[in-house]
């Protein structure tokens, strides 16, 4: 069986340069503030590093800029939370399941934390349980956990429930992490609002949302090309394809979208968390990297 994680590091190693591979690891090193650093090497300056890691000095004597790095002095823990319910195992905008982008996510995020030397846990379910694997180090754990979501997110399962794994979460998570929620388009609701603001209070989070299917054609080629009617993974319900092709049904089918996102992004900003978002698995190395490097900058 091939391995989840080489598949990852392969598109890590496709994505960019050298440079690009480290300025990402310099976006991920950033996100936990106030931890206890000590000094690893120089690097050369980039926009949008911080002037105060520049080292003045090797800079002069370079002849362009250097930025001071840093390695963490005590590990800190990643927890990745995802949706392991049926809606995962649907389409998303590119044709591809929503599950195969999570995992590609997932296994950026954690792979990254593995080359800082922290330790990486998952929580996930669906609306029938939730299921919390420890945080350890290493590989071949970061591959349990990356094949956990795959075997456990089919058309066949349980509806999902986010809210449940972020109320575990809440329960029983102690200490100050990393949360690293990748989700589909969470609909906005004022208790998901109070206890994503109770998770903010406690931990650092960060929010990728993998973007769902479209389901009215925005011009006659794509209808052309659909494959035809679809069914709700939610309810098995008939998503005839015939009515999208109406210019009005299609309008308001953009409109209703655009207030879906137009809320969670509200519901998020609100509650002190930034968003990033994927419309396929080729997003995201740089949606990830938009992602920390907003982060960032809020904080």
């Amino acid at each position: 069986m091939p391995s989840l994680l080489q598949r990852v590091k392969s598109k890590m190693a496709i994505f960019a340069h050298r440079k690009a591979r480290g300025m990402l690891d310099g976006e991920y090193g950033s996100v936990f503030r106030g931890r206890s650093l000590d000094f690893d090497d120089l690097r050369a300056y980039v926009p949008g590093d911080e002037v105060r890691d520049i080292d003045w000095k090797a800079s002069a004597r370079h002849g362009s800029p250097l930025i001071r790095r840093y390695v963490a002095v005590r590990r800190q823990t990643v927890l990745l939370v995802t949706d392991t319910g049926r809606n995962m195992a649907a389409e998303a905008w590119s044709g591809e399941t929503k599950k195969d982008i999570a995992i590609r996510a997932l296994g950026v995020l954690g792979y990254l934390a593995h080359r800082h030397g922290d330790v990486v846990g998952l929580v996930c379910g669906d609306s029938s349980a939730t299921r919390s694997l420890p945080a350890k180090g290493g590989e071949e754990h970061l591959e349990r956990l990356l094949r956990h979501v795959d075997t456990h997110t089919r058309l066949d399962g349980p509806p999902s429930r986010l809210q449940d794994q972020l109320e575990h979460v809440a329960r029983n998570v102690k200490g100050r992490h990393l949360l690293f929620v990748v989700a589909d388009e969470l609909p906005a609701d004022a208790s998901t609002g109070q206890l994503l603001r109770r998770l903010r209070a406690q931990h650092e989070i960060l929010w990728l949302t993998v973007r769902d299917a479209d389901l009215a054609p925005s011009s006659p080629e794509t209808m052309e090309s659909s494959p035809g009617d679809s069914f709700s993974v939610a309810d098995s319900a008939l998503l005839a394809s015939q009515p999208a092709a109406s210019a009005a049904v299609a309008a308001a089918y953009a409109t209703a979208v655009a207030q879906r996102d137009a809320e969670r992004k509200a519901m998020l900003r609100a509650a002190g968390i930034v968003e990033g978002a994927v419309a396929a698995s080729g997003d995201v190395m740089t949606g990830l990297f938009a992602l920390l490097e907003r982060h960032r900058r809020a904080g």
